[in-house]
This record gives structure tokens, sequence and C-alpha cells, in this order.
């Protein structure tokens, strides 16, 4: 198999072959009796697991809160944020899961993700996704059954943008004709490009464009049949091959031995059951697992001392740091 493609300092850290790291979706609190997270010492838990070796941290792009949803996220811009996290960081990797293009100006997009990959020195992975909320399309004049559409043509258009004095034509976002250029440029040649779900396209047009698949969990049997039927397509249409993450949400419990219980989109386990549940991931091809502590019933603290102390050192090399 051809190896994953050199892009920045994010995507060559965290994307490995044959290998399974894990980074978390922030807030890193627990919130599950509503949608909005208190927030409350953010920065501090987003500094701790970096200290801990997770490999990356992932918000989310969420304008409005939609209730039906259930969910805000960080609250935060998603850009603003991350400029900001990046500079109170220096080694773990940004990543948005995933700016949902439709609801956005490509060239706003373009320009953001290039100055946080900038000021973070190589440190962006950008999450890219057509947007599931139906709600918030009406609230910004956005016609939602053409968001297919609106997602292939924002993606080429950020492609195109980080050329020199590029020239392209568009039929919603305008045209770039040569006159003109978006500064910065990225520290690569490229932003790295996750697409998230199927974002209205083919798989095809995914395992061709994007530099690698953000998806939702399945049972193994259905994951790993999706990742090989992926990475299939991948090899006869890329010169590279190309990572598949996905996120999981989980409620870890003191008990180590605890077998699983299934939750929404995750389990609800103790932390051998975890590493034998992580093998398989990492067996079945999946190259990086961002955990959603949401729903889990242990202390923070405590949750991130059982992940550094016995599960990172078994997927990615990290000190053992306990916590106080």
């Amino acid at each position: 198999m051809k190896p994953f493609e050199n892009i920045n300092k994010a995507y060559n850290t965290v994307f490995k072959q044959n290998e399974l790291s894990i980074g978390l979706v922030v807030p890193i609190e627990k919130y599950s009796t509503g949608p909005v997270p208190t927030m409350k010492d953010h920065l501090l838990r987003v500094k701790q697991v970096e200290s801990l070796g997770f490999k990356s941290i992932w918000i989310r792009d969420i304008p409005f809160n939609v209730p039906n949803f259930g969910d805000a996220g960080q609250t935060f811009d998603p850009f603003t944020y991350l400029g900001f996290l990046a500079g109170q960081t220096s080694k773990i990797a940004l990543g948005i899961s995933s700016i949902a293009l439709p609801l956005h100006h490509p060239l706003h997009v373009a320009k953001s993700a290039t100055s946080i990959d900038q000021l973070s020195d190589g440190r962006l992975l950008l999450g890219v996704a057509s947007g599931d909320r139906f709600d918030e399309y009406p609230a910004m004049g956005i016609d939602y059954e053409n968001r297919g559409e609106l997602f292939q043509e924002s993606f080429n258009y950020i492609r195109n943008v980080q050329s020199d004095f590029p020239s392209f034509e568009t039929d919603n976002y305008g045209n770039v004709q040569g006159n003109i250029d978006m500064l910065p440029k990225p520290t690569a040649h490229k932003i790295p490009l996750l697409m998230t779900g199927s974002s209205r396209q083919s798989l095809e047009w995914n395992a061709k464009n994007a530099d690698g698949w953000m998806n939702y969990p399945r049972d193994l049997y259905t994951q790993n049949n999706t990742i090989r039927q992926y990475r299939e397509l991948v090899a006869k249409t890329s010169e590279f091959d190309k990572p598949f993450m996905q996120p999981m949400y989980l409620d870890l419990l003191e008990d180590a031995n605890a077998k699983p219980q299934p939750i929404q989109l995750g389990y609800r386990l103790g932390v051998n059951h975890l590493k034998n549940y992580l093998n398989k991931l990492q067996s079945i091809g999946v190259n990086h697992l961002a955990l959603n502590l949401r729903f889990n019933s242990m202390s923070v603290d405590k949750t991130l001392e059982l992940l550094a102390n016995h599960v990172l050192p078994e997927f990615h090399s990290t000190e053992n740091i306990k916590l106080s």
C-alpha cells in the first residue's frame, strides 16, 4: 500500500499507516443533562491533554444552538477559538470536525485555515462537511437542498485559492481572475482537507479529492467493509494512501474489567476492554480516534490519567504523567 502523503506537521503526526492515534473532542467535560457545556477550565484541559500525550483536539462548527440537535459544542467560533489555542499550545494537532462549507464563504474558510496553520507551525487539520442541521440554512438564507453542490464548489475553491495568483470561476462564490492573491499560504503545499461522512458526494469523489475520511462509528464488521471499500477506491484514484478516522463517545468506568455496554455512538466500559476494542479498530484500518467525554461519569482528571497511563502507551509513545 502506498504511504500517506507528507503534508503538514499535524497530518504527518496524527496519521500513521497501520497505526491508531488518539485525540479528544473539546469541550473536555461532562454535560450530559443539556446541550450547552460550562467550558470551565477549558484552556487548562487542552494544555493538560497536550502534556499527557494525546495527539489532537477536535472542535466543531455549530453556528446556532439548535435544540433538536442537542449539542452546542464548544460554543466559541471554531477559527477564533483555534487561533487562541494555537497560541496557548505547542505540539498538539488542532482539528476541526467539521466546517459546514455551505454556511461559509470559502475564501474566509481558506484564509482562516491557512492563518491558523501558519500561526501554529503546521498543526491544523481541517475537516469539512455539507452540514446536517436544517434550521441553520434558512436562518442564513441558504438553500438546504443545494448543500451538496455548494459543498463541492466550496471545496474546490479552497483548494484553488491556495495556489499563487490563481484563476478560476464558480457559480455561487464568485470568480478569481489571477490578478489577486490570498495570503497567507499554508505551511505545506496545501491544507489537509478531511471529508466528513458522505457530504452528499459519492465515495469515489471522496477517495479522489479529500486527504482523508472522517466517518461515524459503526459496528466492526460494517466499518471494516467501509474502510476496505474506501481504500480500494483510493488505490485506484490517488497517488497516496489516505487515513480514516472516527469519533467515539466514551464513559470509562473505574472497574478495569467492566464489560462494554453500548451508549450513543460509543461505549461504557473498563480500560481493559477499551484497549481490546481499540486494537480491533486499529486492525481494520482506523488511523485516528477522537474520544468524546460528554457522557463520561468518572471525573475528567481520573479519566485522563487512566487513558494516559494505560491506553496511550499501547498506541503511541507518551510520558505517563499522573495527575495530582
